[in-house]
Parts: structure tokens; C-alpha cells; sequence
């Protein structure tokens, strides 16, 4: 049972003891934040790995990606084979006014081209200079961290275990095939079997 003016005694003692506190106020900009390793700063883009297969354009929420494309053909290494076409990416843009940092279009990313930097110093006295191109995406691609280690104690990814599975049996087979091709070269030539007609005299 509370007794009156409990609720009004635990809240001056929460004010007394905040004020027993030394205030510690961070000086930005002077003093950088220190940042937790999956803050979700800007999105930066690795060029080589996108295919402009338009999925992270399709899938985000506030449409705010812009990629731009065309095809190339490439000649066939072969003379008997076709010339292959492929996409070639123009124009890679984010509006970072419209984006809501959902991280929908990271995810969904099957070539690894996007990713989080912890970057988040980029703000423009104009809206439209907050459309950053794939120049400025790929400047914040040097600010990424480097992904912690795995857990030693976690399951093995299912590419690298059908990977190890593979690479496993190509070695089987090679050294089955080296240990066979050793035991023919070494062993001993079997003796011919009698004519039929020589048994046969004998007899």
C-alpha cells in the first residue's frame, strides 16, 4: 500500500539525483559522434557490382532512385557463338529529400552494390542539391566500415558449404583419378592367357 505523494517522492528523487550529475555535453562539430557500427548514415554505391537490374528502383517505397542505362554488345570470343548484349549503368541518383533511410533497397540488392555509411554530414542550403549522383555515392563507398567478424560458434552460409561441397569433390575425383592412373603405370603386365589350339595339341 502507497502511501500519499509516493508518486511525487520517486520524482524529486530522480531530479536530485540528475542534478548531483556532471552534464556532459558533446561538442560538435568540434568533437565528432561516436557512431554505432550499423548507424544508418547515407547509402553508397560500388559501381562495378550493380547490373542496373532496376530492383532497388522498383522495390523503394518513396521512388526516390534514379538509374539511367544502355545496352552494349560485346563481341563472341568464339566465332561459332552469338555476341552477348549487357547493361552499361549512365546515371546512378538518390534524392535523399524523399528517401526514408528504410534500407529496403540495400537489402534487396543480389549483387551487393549498395550499402550503409555511417556518413551523415551532407546536408544543402538547397532541396535540390540533396539528388546526389553516383559520383558522390561512390566517394561515401570509402567511408563504409569493415563488417564485424563472423560468430565462430554460427552456422557456415549455405554458398560457402555447397562451394566447400563442390570444391571437395573435384578433389576426390582428382586424387582417385591420379591414384588410379599411378596403380595402372606401376603395376605388373597380367600373362596372356594359351591358345585354344596350343590346349588343345597339348591334350
Amino acid at each position: 500500500m502507497s502511501f500519499p505523494g509516493a508518486g511525487l517522492a520517486k520524482g524529486l528523487a530522480v531530479t536530485l539525483r540528475t542534478m548531483t550529475r556532471k552534464s556532459v555535453t558533446a561538442q560538435y562539430p568540434d568533437v565528432q559522434p561516436s557512431l554505432p557500427p550499423r548507424s544508418r548514415g547515407v547509402i553508397a554505391l560500388l559501381e562495378e557490382n550493380c547490373t542496373v537490374c532496376m530492383l532497388c528502383a522498383r522495390e523503394c517505397p518513396d521512388w526516390c532512385i534514379y538509374i539511367d542505362s544502355h545496352k552494349e554488345t560485346l563481341p563472341a570470343a568464339d566465332p561459332n557463338a552469338r555476341a552477348r548484349t549487357r547493361n552499361v549503368l549512365d546515371r546512378f541518383a538518390i534524392d535523399f529529400s524523399l528517401c526514408m533511410y528504410c534500407g529496403i533497397c540495400i537489402e534487396v540488392c543480389p549483387f551487393d552494390a549498395l550499402f550503409w555509411s555511417p556518413e551523415f554530414e551532407y546536408a544543402e542550403t538547397d532541396i535540390l542539391e540533396l539528388t546526389h549522383e553516383r559520383d558522390r555515392l561512390r566517394e561515401w563507398m570509402w567511408t563504409v566500415p569493415v563488417p564485424p567478424a563472423l560468430d565462430p560458434a554460427a552456422e557456415e552460409p549455405k554458398e560457402i558449404a555447397t562451394a566447400r561441397k563442390a570444391a571437395d569433390k573435384l578433389v576426390a575425383a582428382a586424387a582417385k583419378a591420379a591414384a588410379e592412373a599411378a596403380e595402372a603405370a606401376g603395376a605388373p603386365q597380367a600373362p596372356e592367357a594359351p591358345d585354344a589350339a596350343e590346349d588343345g595339341g597339348d591334350a
